[in-house]
């Protein structure tokens, strides 16, 4: 199956409809000790202390863009020439909310007094390492994170800017990222919590990539699939990817990042879902869709808040039992 073949027709006609609570079981194959390993493994990773905060291309030259990261309020705005830049969130002459500030000529300038901030140190305010992957926007906090700092974020293989078409959508949840985490390093529940998109899922053994191999089929409509095979890898604590391996879209990712952002008033917390789609094919037909992006991105948001809202239930559930020790994992 390779879905960087012309002219091949990646649509399937399903013979017969499996109806849902007929479809073969997979709670045997999604043992808890292998998930909660997956996690380790995963947890154990080197993350650098960064956090994604979000689409890149919501941080615009002309405002600031406010977000809490792990209980830190963080502004990021672009300089003169377009660099990300990222401070804490709070003005160091009275406390005022940086977020509400204007940019000027790539200074940020508080609304309260008009202090202006170039991204350099002032008067007890100190930068962020900020980082603009042309997709996402990161941020290195490296009192939350704890670990040894890296320069940049540890980032996946994407398909090339010019010949793909990418999407972020962002979901928020009560939970920690721990919790986001396993949901996508248990592929098995996919055709039981979603059957509205995939079918015939099946986790096949033998990666050899320190992740989980999927064959699965996305439903289009009615008994028409799409088939396709999937690797599921986290390359650091709070990422988990999906790289599209075979079949149509071959080298598409869709990369699942989870940022702490604090508690809310009852002490629960609250994570940030940052998912990034990045659709990829040689067909002719994709030009046209890349061509149409501003159209295509609201739709595939759509797709993408319908499975989290599915999902994001998977992980408040899951960090409701953890934190009344009624886990069964």
């Amino acid at each position: 199956m390779n879905g960087g073949e012309r002219g091949r027709f990646p649509l399937r006609l399903r013979r017969h409809p499996v109806p849902w609570p007929d479809q073969p079981p997979t709670w045997r194959e999604a043992r808890p000790a292998v998930i909660a390993g997956a996690l380790r493994q995963a947890l154990a990773r080197p993350g650098g202390n960064w956090f994604v905060v979000g689409d890149a291309r919501d941080v615009t030259g002309g405002r600031a863009h406010g977000r809490t990261v792990g209980g830190t309020e963080v502004v990021l705005w672009r300089d003169a020439e377009g660099v990300l830049r990222a401070g804490p969130g709070a003005c160091p002459h009275l406390g005022a909310p940086l977020k509400d500030g204007a940019v000027h000529c790539g200074t940020l300038v508080c609304h309260w007094h008009g202090l202006s901030l170039d991204g350099k140190p002032f008067a007890g305010w100190e930068p962020f390492p900020a980082y603009d992957d042309g997709l996402l926007a990161w941020v290195r906090l490296d009192r939350l994170g704890g670990e040894q700092p890296l320069e940049r974020p540890v980032l996946p293989v994407r398909p090339r800017p010019d010949r793909a078409l990418a999407a972020v959508h962002t979901a928020f949840g009560t939970c920690e990222p721990q919790d986001v985490v396993a949901n996508r390093l248990d592929p098995w529940h996919g055709a039981w919590l979603h059957p509205y998109s995939f079918v015939d899922l099946a986790v096949e053994d033998g990666s050899d990539a320190g992740g989980f191999a999927v064959a699965v089929s996305f439903k289009v409509a009615g008994r028409v699939v799409v088939p396709v095979r999937a690797l599921f890898t986290a390359p650091e604590p709070r990422t988990v990817v999906m790289h599209i391996t075979e079949g149509e879209g071959s080298g598409s990712v869709v990369e699942t990042h989870a940022t702490p952002l604090g508690v809310d008033r009852s002490g629960r917390p609250r994570t940030a879902v940052v998912e990034a789609v990045v659709a990829a094919s040689d067909r002719r037909g994709f030009r046209a869709a890349r061509a149409a992006a501003p159209l295509m991105r609201p739709m595939m948001r759509a797709v993408a808040g319908r499975l989290w809202r599915d999902d994001l239930a998977y992980a408040e559930r899951r960090w409701e039992l953890r934190s009344t020790g009624r886990f069964p994992g």
